[in-house]
């Protein structure tokens, strides 16, 4: 595709100097900069999306069992006997 860009002077400019710095033209250097910066807002995005979906999916029950489990398994797994998530408090602060 070909793109035809109407630049200020002082873009233009720092455009050249970049671009000679990397040893690339500017069009290829241009690119390099559009590609980093689209690309990552792009899989940004995809992610956001694929977390949302899980997040919409209606298996309460499997998420509330996958909860106690990892309370459980974190207030097994210490080496004092104090419960990191005590049954008293369930509600009240966690």
């Amino acid at each position: 595709m070909t793109l035809t860009l109407n630049l200020p002077p002082e873009l233009e400019e720092y455009l050249a100097q970049q671009a000679q710095q990397q040893g690339l033209s500017v069009e290829a250097y241009t690119l390099q900069i559009l590609t980093a910066h689209i690309l990552p807002k792009e899989k940004k995005i995809k992610l956001v999306n694929l977390l949302q979906s899980w997040i919409n999916e209606d298996d309460d029950a499997e998420q509330k069992e996958t909860g106690e489990y990892l309370i459980q398994a974190l207030d097994e797994d210490r080496l004092s006997n104090r419960q990191l998530f005590p049954v008293e408090l369930k509600g009240v602060t966690w």
